[in-house]
């Protein structure tokens, strides 16, 4: 089938419509054999246009070294308040939720049990002092009558005897007055840390047994806390070649809620001395003062930790690496081109990559646009002035008219209704 032939190129078949219409036909296609040799051509198609681009230079500078990673946040200490004697609860000496400190009273449980106990060990001690007294005074005054021949010997080592049982028994009711002692103690229960107190397990009124579960309450140390994370096997090794395992290194803790942009200062306090061979991790532990509160046991934080910096590390825009089949590679801005150049990519610090190796530092890199390109396409930087292309001559009659786009061709429109020359738009 013949080639469209352009309508500037086409004959006038108008006075051909008098003839047959196989004459008409074979006339038709021997005029669009003869046009090309003639050498009408197409129009030439408009060249596509420069692709906007915006540049950000390559930095040669300090790239710290940092390692991240999930962890948790733990109370500094935890303590599980619960009872060591059994009675009624008479007394709760907080609400829950208050900051106690150490050695406030916070239950007491009914006392009265526990000092007539005291009462009456006290009492068997008595007696049992005083079985004692005589005791030993009954074996002097034997070892004084056997050394006369009045009694036997037989005699007197029975009175020795019951004089060692008696100061035996007189020990047993000291330690039974201590026992009652420290139970009528224990009646009253103070905070063993200072720290925040949560849910209340009973309230007064309830019996409580000793050692039962659940606790009465639970007290957590919020001032300092820990920080729980795992950093890989790669990151340990690398911590190892940079740090060692006995420098105090810093970290930067930021929330996962709340304010994100906050970032609590915290030191390296604890290594595990094991690989976990389930995730291939090894568990670290930072401490923080937590000043401001700004951590709570059981919350989510990303770590930081900075192991070194690195000085002369060539760094450009995240975005600005574009992958492909071939490899990872920028483009640079070479005059009016984009230039593809292969890189190697090295860490990622935040928004920027390091690039180990292809560039060398304060080359335009080009940070938008540039995953339409190809080597050596025409670009066009954001807000640089330059024209777009222009339109054609209006037809019509007379008077100038603007036809072009912001890079301005002109075409003449017409004063009475024509139609003018249709401008590109210019970038």
């Amino acid at each position: 089938m013949p080639a469209p032939v352009p309508i500037s190129c086409r004959a006038d078949w108008r006075g051909t419509r008098s003839l047959p219409a196989a004459p008409r036909r074979a006339l038709a296609l021997l005029s669009a054999l003869a046009l090309p040799a003639a050498g009408c051509k197409e129009p030439p198609r408009p060249p596509r246009p420069a692709t906007v681009v915006a540049v950000q230079p390559a930095v040669r500078g300090r790239l710290p070294y940092v390692v991240q990673a999930n962890g948790e946040v733990e109370a500094g200490r935890t303590v599980a308040v619960q009872s060591l004697v059994s009675g009624m609860l008479t007394e709760v000496r907080f609400t829950e939720g208050d900051e106690v400190r150490a050695g406030q009273v916070l239950f007491q449980v009914d006392p009265r049990p526990f000092m007539a106990a005291l009462d009456r060990a006290r009492g068997t001690l008595a007696r049992d002092e005083a079985v004692l007294a005589r005791a030993r005074a009954d074996s002097a005054r034997f070892a004084q009558l056997a050394r006369d021949g009045y009694v036997t010997r037989q005699q007197l080592d029975q009175a020795a005897a019951d004089a060692g049982a008696a100061a035996a028994t007189v020990s047993a009711d000291r330690a039974a007055v201590q026992a009652a002692q420290i139970d009528l103690e224990n009646a009253t229960i103070e905070a063993p840390i200072g720290g925040r107190t949560g849910q209340l397990a009973l309230k007064a009124g309830n019996l409580v047994r000793a050692q039962a579960e659940p606790p009465l309450v639970t007290i957590n140390e919020i001032q300092p806390v820990f920080v729980r994370f795992s950093v890989p096997e790669r990151d340990f090794a690398e911590m190892r070649a940079r740090a060692g395992l006995d420098r105090p290194l810093r970290v930067m803790v930021r929330p996962d809620a709340g304010d994100t942009a906050q970032r609590v200062p915290g030191s390296l306090t604890f290594i595990n001395n094991v690989v976990d061979k389930a995730t291939g991790s090894v568990l670290l532990k930072a401490r923080v003062a937590n000043a401001s509160r700004a951590l709570w046991p059981g919350q989510f934080v990303t770590v930081a930790m900075e192991l070194a910096v690195d000085t002369g590390a060539v760094t450009v825009p995240a975005e600005a690496v574009v992958t492909s089949a071939s490899g990872t590679a920028v483009f640079v801005l070479d005059g009016d081109r984009a230039r593809r150049v292969p890189v190697t990519v090295g860490r990622q610090v935040g928004g920027v990559l390091q690039i180990a190796d292809g560039l060398v530092g304060g080359e335009p890199v080009l940070v938008e646009g540039q995953s339409r390109l190809a080597d050596g396409a025409k670009v066009e930087l954001r807000g640089a002035g330059g024209g777009g292309r222009g339109g054609g001559a209006g037809r019509g009659g007379r008077g100038g008219g603007n036809g072009g786009g912001n890079g301005g061709g002109t075409g003449a429109g017409t004063r009475g209704g024509g139609r003018p020359g249709a401008g590109g738009a210019g970038r």
